[in-house]
């Protein structure tokens, strides 16, 4: 294996040996060499050796399942899979050093002055996300992983174009768990090459996950607290078994006891839903619980019952909240489950972001997130998130009312819970579609894709938070509306005709500037959201397409 001593713009790296080999053929920029060191290339080489097919068998999964949901065979709870969930003497792990509470945790990408933020803020834990909260862009990818691994060594500090310095001053600092990518995600600066010479894009998921475990394992159990995971887009039970897999692996690997990782699930499709237990049970020497991923759940759904008819047409986005019927549900449901397997549950992310510039946005953020808050406390929830440090008191004043003294309430075993197969597909909300609504829709996909396609995963737009997730179904709404020939509370039908009106509209009242990328946003749009074709998510054609090449 052969590295460049001075890192030029381009050169690959790759294992010297025959077959299996990893490339990489992203640019090197300063510093990345601490990242894609030897022995990163090599673990990330056994990594895809080793599960990389096993990957690709479950995603082939994923296509199959949605085929059978489109054509008409509803989820339901697996027969197959019964003992374990009648079975109630089984339990997972539980949290791991440091994550022992967990009332309130912060998101965020992991570039450099969003990680000092985040270690500054006070919250317990710290979600480092490089996934929907990152725009996949190489440099984002690396120089993530380079702010993570100072972070852990206390060696971070950034200074900003303007010259204002950002460094770590909290006495205590979040435990961080790292978002890796999902299963479904490439890393198309990286390459794998099997056995038999056959070269595929790496898994974005090994590559994130086995760079921050490499590097950091050994740092973050001598601080005394340990390599921990939010796992997102998970769909089953074999996807789960998948990763735990990876996970001793690893822990072999580095030569770490075995159990050593702590893997939060984020529930955020819709059948994950339906094997809660099961994930738990492949994960359980692993896992530490798992989160409501509320904002990728109403995505999933959408997707997987688009061509359904109209009883399985959502209303304007601002309608569909925690409240309605087949989403208290799907957390009552977790919560219980979770309970049950001595896991935490960790409630989702309201979207309301202050202002400190405007006082009635931030009244009205608090008033949203106090009221979101108190409703997950109260229903047996062990945390929440949280986007910004603003809003971390008035989410632990909530759940400080609640638990007062105690770490989490674990022992709350929800016994009142009795969810059956239909009430996780009940979606009658009875609320009509607005033509705001349908605007709204169109404006945040876009905005949002322009800021995605600078590199920008996290974005304030209308004093919400939007990622990637709200986008999703942003996107996907209108796709369903248009294909289910749906009309607005005034009676306009929802084509592809009035879109394009609504689009032409955004780009109007857009404030453009040299090197914006409106106009490739609003072609990403019109590729995910008008044409008859249903891509499975945005961000794949367009991670192609535009953060490739670019880097």
């Amino acid at each position: 294996m052969t590295t460049p001593t001075a890192p030029p713009t381009t050169a690959p790296i790759q294992t010297t040996q025959q077959g299996p080999a990893i490339e990489v053929t992203g640019p090197l920029r300063d510093r990345y060499e601490e990242i894609l060191t030897p022995s990163a290339i090599a673990f990330l080489t056994e990594l895809h050796h080793r599960f990389a097919a096993r990957r690709h068998d479950r995603l082939a999964d994923r296509m199959r399942r949605r085929f059978e949901i489109g054509n008409g065979h509803d989820p339901q709870f697996r027969d197959d899979t019964a003992h374990i969930r009648e079975d109630r003497d089984w339990r997972v792990a539980g949290a791991g050093p440091g994550l022992e509470d967990r009332r309130v945790e912060i998101t965020g990408p992991t570039d450099p002055k969003m990680t000092i933020n985040a270690l500054n803020s006070g919250a317990r834990v710290w979600l480092a996300d490089q996934e929907d909260a990152t725009s996949p862009t190489w440099k984002n990818v690396i120089e993530g992983q380079l702010s993570l691994r100072d972070a852990i060594r206390g060696e971070l500090s950034f200074t900003s174009p303007e010259g204002k310095e950002y460094r770590v001053t909290a006495e205590r600092t979040p435990t961080i768990v790292m978002r890796p990518r999902g299963w479904h995600l490439p890393e198309k600066h990286i390459a794998f090459i099997d056995r038999a010479g056959r070269r595929t894009s790496a898994s974005g998921s090994l590559v994130d996950f086995g760079l921050y475990f490499l590097h950091n394992a050994q740092a973050l159990i001598d601080s005394g607290r340990g390599p921990y995971f939010y796992i997102a887009k998970i769909e089953s039970s074999e996807e789960a078994k998948l990763w735990d897999d990876v996970f001793s692996f690893s822990e072999e690997y580095l030569r770490l006891p075995h159990g050593t990782i702590r893997a939060t699930v984020l529930i955020e499709t819709l059948p994950a839903a339906f094997e809660m237990d099961e994930i738990l049970y492949e994960l359980r020497d692993h896992c530490a619980g798992l989160n409501a991923g509320r904002w990728d759940y109403i995505f999933s759904i959408i997707k997987n019952y688009r061509g359904r008819g109209a009883r399985f047409v959502l209303p304007d986005r601002s309608e569909v909240t925690m409240t309605v019927p087949f989403m208290r549900a799907y957390t009552d449901l977790l919560v219980q489950t979770c309970h049950k397997r001595g896991a935490f549950a960790i409630g989702g992310m309201s979207a309301f972001i202050p202002n400190r510039r405007d006082p009635e946005v931030t009244a009205r953020a608090i008033e949203k997130v106090t009221a979101d808050k108190k409703r997950e406390a109260g229903d047996g929830f062990d945390g929440t998130w949280v986007a910004h440090p603003d809003l971390i008191p008035t989410a632990q004043a909530e759940f400080d009312a609640v638990l007062g003294d105690r770490p989490n309430q674990v022992d709350r075993q929800r016994d009142d819970v009795h969810v059956e197969a239909r009430d996780l597909l009940d979606l009658h909300i009875g609320r009509p579609i607005t033509a705001q609504g349908v605007r709204d829709n169109v404006s945040v996909a876009i905005r949002y894709l322009e800021a995605w396609l600078r590199g920008l995963g996290a974005v304030a737009i209308d004093n919400l938070m939007e990622d990637a997730a709200t986008a999703e179904i942003s996107r996907s709404q209108v796709w369903q509306w248009i294909h289910q020939d749906r009309t607005t509370q005034d009676g306009t039908p929802i084509t592809a005709e009035y879109v394009e009106d609504l689009i032409a509209q955004v780009l109007a009242q857009a404030t453009r500037s040299h090197g914006d990328r409106y106009d490739d946003a609003a072609e990403i749009f019109r590729e995910v959201a008008l044409r008859e074709e249903f891509p499975t998510f945005l961000t794949l054609g367009a991670y192609s397409r535009f953060l490739v090449d670019e880097d």
